[in-house]
């Protein structure tokens, strides 16, 4: 007759706490999703109202809980494309143009880094000048064939094509 000797409790302790730390690395990511800004919601850089403006919104969601809106794509990609950046962030959207309102734009939302832009369309957004956002490339397409532009995207946007200068650059001189 032979007899088994069972591991030590402790044993057995240490492999389910192995067990549950590795199911807990094994949990899916947090699924971020956007932000509908509220119809007083302002531009965390210049104060305007979102809502008072036509084209594409954009909003930045931070590790630390913030979100900032922004009432144009420039104003959006110029702030995260800022070599300073510092804050951590978790999430960039914008919105699809092919589905929202240019002159309305509200919901729609979809991920900044997977969306496809238009630079140099004759569309203007709030502060002139914007990158349209699209979910598709055929949308973005057809809006370049209609508005003119070049369709880009997210990764071939550089820093010199979305500048904030107020305006100035296109101010006609007194």
């Amino acid at each position: 007759m032979s007899i088994t000797k069972s591991p030590p409790i402790s044993g057995w302790l240490a492999v389910v706490g192995l067990c549950a730390l590795l199911s807990a690395c094994n949990k899916a990511p947090e699924q971020l999703a956007a932000i509908e800004p509220a119809k007083t919601a302002a531009c965390a850089l210049d104060g305007m109202l979102l809502m008072d403006y036509p084209g594409p919104k954009g909003q930045i969601q931070y590790d630390k809980g913030e979100t900032d809106f922004f009432c144009d794509t420039v104003e959006m990609l110029s702030i995260y494309l800022r070599p300073e950046q510092q804050k951590r962030v978790k999430g960039i959207f914008t919105q699809d143009m092919g589905k929202a309102d240019w002159k309305n734009p509200v919901g729609h939302w979809i991920d900044a880094k997977s969306a496809y832009y238009v630079l140099g369309s004759t569309r203007q957004g709030s502060m002139g000048p914007t990158l349209a956002s699209f979910a598709n490339v055929a949308d973005a397409d057809a809006f370049a064939k209609q508005y003119g532009g070049k369709v880009l995207r997210f990764k071939e946007i550089t820093p010199d094509m979305v500048i904030l200068d107020g305006g100035v650059l296109n101010d006609a001189p007194m």
